[in-house]
């Protein structure tokens, strides 16, 4: 418990804090900074007005990577495509003209946590399904590289995994139904606070008590999936070898990949409260029906399952 709370400590003094910058009802304002995340965007170096009179103008485009500083807003009521214009500060010093909505497709703000936002939200599904498809792969190939006559001598040996064979830990199972109520709350604010949402999105922070209370608990169920899976790794460690560990943790990854989509995912449909309610009772009462440890041995201190012999040292524990 000491070494979570310091944990804690540690990590809430990393955390930024939240400031609110609005222009006309949006979420950025003069002077915030943005990076192409498109492979390259197209801007205007002269006036909208120009363009909207069909006078020649001209354009340069900048590439991925790129930093822009928001310089100034135009209102276009004219124009039929987007009567906002953004004008935007390359690093170059160079000044060019956009619509607002060419702009925000193409865009993301320069800051690590809104760009893990964005990365996360758009590639989330390919990257769970390739932690999902690796580790059933090394999964399958550990269960059958055993010849047929020795599978029943090896049963035993069957490779550790959270809900169906797991380590004496509560951990891990902590961690999977910590990941399920994460994204069940995610998918919530999606559909209830898309606003409050995206003010998140374009001013991050990772400090729970400077932001309103819906993402106050977001926050909280974040810090808490970082705090655990820090105590998972702990405990993993000092209860299995290394090979072991490594592939119990991967399939830890691929458990919580799955809560992840299906708790995200169902939730948009109302589903996933009912599912969420079930998770938990089935989580938890697989842990303490058949892995957790009630008892120690007497002699050498070792968490038994049940009473009998200790398998570490030989004891009879009655």
């Amino acid at each position: 418990m000491k070494r979570i709370a310091l944990y804690c400590f540690l990590l809430l003094s990393l955390s930024s804090c939240y400031n609110q910058k609005y222009w006309e009802g949006r979420h950025y304002s003069f002077n915030y900074n943005f990076a192409v995340k498109a492979d390259s965007m197209e801007l205007l170096r002269q006036q909208p007005e120009e363009l909207a009179s069909d006078l020649l103008t001209d354009s340069f485009v900048i590439r991925k990577g790129c930093r822009l500083v928001v310089a100034d807003f135009r209102m276009m009521p004219n124009d039929s495509i987007d009567s906002v214009w953004v004008q935007l500060a390359t690093e170059d010093s160079e000044f060019g003209w956009t619509r607002e909505s060419e702009l925000l497709p193409r865009v993301v703000p320069d800051d690590p946590i809104s760009q893990f936002i964005s990365l996360f939200s758009e590639r989330h599904v390919l990257i769970s399904l390739i932690v999902i498809v690796l580790l059933a792969v090394v999964y399958l190939y550990r269960k059958y590289k055993t010849p047929l006559a020795s599978r029943k001598e090896t049963e035993g040996e069957a490779p550790f995994l959270v809900h169906f064979n797991d380590i004496h830990s509560f951990y891990p199972t902590l961690l999977a139904v910590v990941v399920a109520m994460a994204a069940t709350f995610y998918a919530s604010l999606q559909m209830f606070a898309p606003e409050l949402w995206q003010q998140f999105y374009y001013h991050p922070t990772l400090n729970p008590f400077s932001v309103p209370g819906l993402l106050s608990v977001f926050l909280v169920s974040v810090w808490a999936m970082l705090i655990i899976a820090i105590a998972v790794v702990d405990d993993v460690r000092r209860k299995l070898p290394f090979g072991e560990a490594l592939l119990y943790l991967g399939g830890l990854a691929a458990v919580c990949a799955v809560n992840y989509i299906v708790f995200s995912i169902t939730t948009l449909w109302y589903i996933g409260y009912l599912l969420l309610i079930i998770y938990i009772v089935f989580a938890v009462r697989q842990y303490y029906r058949h892995h957790a440890c009630r008892y120690f041995c007497g002699n050498c201190g070792e968490e038994l399952i049940s009473k009998g012999p200790c398998p570490h040292c030989g004891a009879i524990n009655e």
